[in-house]
């Protein structure tokens, strides 16, 4: 892999004057291809471990709450702490990567992900399960917000293609924890203490790729280089993009984890078995993983991303509309549809990506759009659950999510714009200080 500084990438060209705009300057890995490969390798094993701590958790879910004796309330709760994890503590990864750089604070994430997985295998209670389970979301949750952020800084020419990589590398974490822990439970004896704690080995690896990265940046800080995602602390809440971020964040993040949670059962209610339901719900993740690669690189070469909004929303619609009305009559199209459609998470990745000039920009618009997203999409997928109890039916909460796809599209044509968040935090502060 050439380095971030090789060649100029069109995904950083301004669209109104073809020029590119001014961005901080690439502190590493310019002109060293050898850590370049290191720093890439090491956000696609960082990627890769996003997903696993939740997704290995459900097909054991069941196992879990006989051994622990834990109550039906909170294992509903379980549903929601990712989100809530995701949320609160994404909000502090700004602070903490002004304090140590956004490459410590990720190695510091992948050891929170490998201790919170590893420990909570071993758990004889409840309440010390959700806490650990914490720990490791926690690891998630700073990871999902500077991830970003390490690549628009040290890889400034070429953003597509690593969040493309990134996002292809989450996907395929995601799909093949949903898809192998029961059968690897299975292999390694059936104690879901086994078939969740394999996972930390994942973690351990990533760890072991941040850490000759993080004393890499911290030679060279010394050097005088520098390694912060600094920048001075804007006004975020009057930007109207990151409100549009947040909101097109928030509606296609409820989406995706009502998908996770329902899918099946939508599948099995329509005749289909619980097997190839499984196989339905792989699909839809599965779907992702090329075209979260290729997504990022077609989107950051347009000045603008309003025709990926449209496409992909277009594709929920006719696939939940297919599923509320003819579920049996053609599952993998529903499946390939709602799958493409849910590539809205990289998408948003990108956006978040090209709409700030600076690390320092990416990580306040990645902290705010993922924190204030998650805590929109809390509330979905119990939503979901109450009115399938209602009317047993899954015509009105198929109908709500195509309905939602309506705003997410209007936020995502209002983020997709060719803006930057400084443009519009700056000249709200200057009045501020003026006023």
């Amino acid at each position: 892999m050439s380095s971030a500084a090789d060649t100029a990438d069109p995904a950083t060209a301004s669209p109104r004057t073809g020029s590119r705009p001014q961005t901080e300057r690439s502190a590493a890995p310019t002109g060293r291809s050898t850590l370049g490969w290191l720093f890439a390798l090491a956000i696609a094993a960082a990627a890769f471990n996003l997903r696993p701590v939740v997704t290995s958790l459900g097909p054991l879910l069941d196992q879990v709450r006989a051994d622990l004796g834990m109550s039906p309330t909170v294992a509903g709760l379980l549903t929601a702490v990712p989100s809530l994890c995701f949320a609160l503590f994404g909000f502090a990864a700004p602070g903490l990567a002004r304090r140590l750089g956004p490459v410590a604070v990720v190695t510091a994430g992948m050891g929170a992900i490998t201790a919170g997985v590893l420990a909570r295998s071993f758990a004889g209670n409840t309440a010390v399960f959700l806490l650990l389970t914490s720990l490791a979301l926690a690891g998630v949750a700073v990871a999902n917000v500077l991830i970003p952020v390490v690549i628009k800084r040290y890889f400034p020419e070429k953003v597509g293609p690593m969040i493309g990589l990134y996002s292809m590398a989450l996907s395929a974490g995601t799909a093949l924890a949903a898809a192998v822990t029961v059968p690897l439970t299975s292999a390694l004896g059936g104690d879901w203490r086994v078939g969740l704690g394999v996972w930390a080995a994942l973690g351990a690896l990533a760890l072991l790729l941040w850490l000759p990265a993080l004393l890499t940046r911290r030679q060279e800080a010394g050097a005088g280089s520098g390694g912060q995602a600094g920048g001075a602390k804007l006004p975020i809440t009057r930007s109207r993009t990151a409100w549009a971020l947040a909101c097109f964040f928030g509606c296609q993040a409820t989406g995706a984890y009502v998908v996770m949670g329902w899918l099946p059962k939508i599948f099995q209610d329509s005749g289909i078995s619980e097997g190839t339901s499984g196989v339905l719900l792989a699909l839809t993740m599965v779907i992702g993983v090329p075209v979260s690669f290729v997504l990022p690189n077609l989107a950051a070469r347009r000045g603008d991303q309003r025709l990926f909004v449209v496409v992909l929303a277009a594709f929920g619609i006719a696939g939940y509309l297919g599923l509320a009305f003819a579920p049996a009559a053609a599952p993998w199209v529903w499946a390939v549809l709602v799958g493409l459609s849910n590539c809205a998470f990289p998408l948003v990745l990108t956006m978040i990506g090209l709409r700030a000039r600076t690390a320092g920009g990416v990580a306040q618009l990645s902290a705010f759009a993922q924190g204030v997203g998650y805590l929109i999409s809390i509330p979905g997928p119990i939503l979901i659950g109450r009115l399938y109890q209602a009317t047993g039916e899954w015509y009105l909460p198929l109908g709500f999510l195509a309905l939602l796809l309506v705003p997410q599209m209007l936020f995502g044509l209002r983020a997709a714009r060719s803006r930057h968040i400084e443009d519009e935090a700056v000249p709200a502060q200057a009045a501020a200080a003026s006023a």
